[in-house]
C-alpha cells in the first residue's frame, strides 16, 4: 500500500473517530449534518461561521481531508429545526462562494451511529447529483456490512482479498504490517482481522495477542492467512484463541466459507 493511501485511510478513520466522540457528547439527540461543496475554497471556514451563530450550539466543524466532507453535530436540534438551519447554511454558502453548489445530508440521532452509517451519509453527500438536501433515514443504511481488516505485506495479496471480499458485500480496510493493524483495529472496529503472521514490526503469535490485550468492547474475530504449516504454530494459534488458519495457497470459495461461519 502506498504512503499516500495509507494516510489517506489513517484520515478517514481519525475523521469518523472524532465525529463519533463528538456525537457521543450529545445523548440526548441532535442533529448530523453533512456537507460537500467540490472545488470551493473557504467553504469549512464559512460553515464554521455560520455555526457558530446558531444558539446553543458550540461545536467545531469536522473535515475529512481525503474527500472534502464537511461534518457538523447540532445538539439539540430537532430534524425540523436542523433542516430549516440548513437551508440557511445552504443561502450563506451561495452569497458568499461564487457558484457555490453545497450538497447536503441531513439525519436526526439518538445515539451515535455506526461508522458505517456515517460513511454512506458522507459519500450520499459528495455523490449527490441533486441541490435539495437530503434526509437520511434507516431506509438509506440498508444492510449493516461486516468490516474485515486485511493484514498482509503483499501488496497482490491484499489487492486480491479487497476486491474478493468487496464483491462478497463486506467493508474493507488494510494494513501493511502488525503496527499499522494495531492503531487501525480500535480505531476502525472490525469485525474480523484477516491475517498474515509474516509481518514487519510484529508478527506471528506476539502480534495475536496484542489485539486479544485491545481494550474493546467487541473485540474482533481472528482469520489467519498465511505461508506457515507449522502443526505447532497451528495448533499455539488455536490455543491462543485464533478463529480459524487458512494455508497459502488457498481456495477463495473454502475462504468465503470460512469467514462466514466465523461471522455468523
Amino acid at each position: 500500500m502506498s504512503q499516500s493511501v495509507t494516510l489517506q485511510r489513517g484520515q478517514a478513520v481519525d475523521f469518523y473517530g472524532r465525529l463519533e466522540e463528538e456525537v457521543r457528547e450529545h445523548q440526548s439527540g441532535a442533529a448530523l449534518l453533512f456537507l460537500y461543496c467540490e472545488g470551493q475554497p473557504g467553504t469549512e471556514s464559512c460553515v464554521q461561521q455560520f455555526v457558530d451563530q446558531l444558539p446553543g450550539v458550540e461545536t467545531e466543524v469536522l473535515r475529512d481531508e481525503s474527500t472534502g466532507v464537511l461534518a457538523v453535530v447540532m445538539p439539540g436540534f430537532t430534524l425540523d429545526a436542523a433542516h430549516y438551519q440548513a437551508l440557511l447554511l445552504k443561502q450563506h454558502l451561495q452569497s458568499r462562494l461564487q457558484q457555490a453548489d453545497p450538497r447536503i445530508t441531513l439525519a436526526a440521532i439518538q445515539e451515535a451511529p455506526s461508522m458505517q452509517t456515517m460513511k454512506q451519509m458522507a459519500e450520499t453527500a459528495r455523490l449527490s447529483i441533486s441541490s435539495d438536501i437530503h434526509i437520511f433515514t434507516e431506509e438509506d443504511t440498508g444492510g449493516a456490512q461486516s468490516r474485515i481488516l486485511i493484514v498482509d505485506q503483499d501488496k497482490a495479496v491484499r489487492e486480491f482479498l479487497q476486491i474478493r471480499l468487496t464483491m462478497q458485500g463486506y467493508e474493507t480496510l488494510e494494513a501493511v504490517d502488525g503496527l499499522e493493524a494495531l492503531e487501525l483495529i480500535p480505531k476502525w472496529e472490525p469485525d474480523l482481522v484477516l491475517t498474515e503472521l509474516n509481518l514487519y514490526g510484529i508478527d506471528g503469535l506476539p502480534f495475536i495477542h496484542h489485539i486479544q490485550q485491545l481494550d474493546m468492547k467487541h473485540p474482533p474475530k481472528i482469520v489467519v492467512l498465511t505461508e506457515k504449516r507449522v502443526e505447532q504454530t497451528i495448533s499455539q494459534c488455536f490455543q491462543s484463541g485464533v478463529d480459524d488458519y487458512v494455508t497459502k495457497p488457498f481456495s477463495p470459495v473454502e475462504l468465503d466459507a470460512r469467514i462466514r461461519r466465523c461471522l455468523h
